[in-house]
């Protein structure tokens, strides 16, 4: 590109005779860290699980996560949310799940929400639970203060026992022979 000059004589534009790699060198700095760093998650985004992905095993996350296609087996996430189409299958542990898909297993979240015709079949430990009319809910829910701790006295199947209370013995009826 060529402008002009107080003399009157065309001057090349500085910036248009640099060649590509002076141009990358003042974008992108000499040592390149993005190579060697590990991933991170930005603000406001999110790992996916693309609509034609299928995933059968554990799936762990440090961040937000949204899933988009299927999942056997267990998901943790910080927030997590079941998109419409998407099923898992297993359980799930985060701070928040948002249910607009499928879920078939249990779901450990300090805030559940069921919407935009989600649907999960199995139990439900939370601090809150929202279920928007058209969604679909079948199974237990607990409220729990801890519901992401695995160590926490829900996993156990009937009443429980009151440690004030002691275990009495029936009274042993007298046998009766004809």
């Amino acid at each position: 590109m060529l402008i002009s000059t107080k003399s009157g004589a065309p001057e090349k534009d500085r910036n248009a005779s640099l060649s590509a790699a002076e141009v990358m060198g003042r974008v992108v700095p000499h040592e390149q860290t993005w190579a060697r760093s590990e991933p991170s998650t930005k603000a406001g985004t999110a790992s996916c699980i693309g609509s034609d992905m299928s995933i059968v095993g554990n799936v762990e996350c440090k961040g937000p996560a949204q899933v988009f296609g299927r999942i056997e087996g267990e998901v943790r996430a910080s927030d997590l949310q079941i998109s419409d189409g998407a099923q898992v299958e297993g359980s799930i542990v985060a701070q928040n799940v948002t249910v607009c898909g499928r879920v078939k297993g249990t779901i450990r979240a300090v805030r559940v929400k069921l919407q935009d015709g989600g649907a999960v079949e199995g139990d439900i430990f939370h601090r809150t639970l929202s279920i928007d009319e058209n969604s679909q809910f079948e199974g237990s829910s607990r409220r729990v203060e801890n519901p992401t701790e695995s160590s926490s006295s829900t996993d156990a199947k009937g009443p429980q026992k009151d440690p004030q209370k002691k275990d009495v013995a029936p009274a042993l009826l007298p046998s009766i022979d004809a």
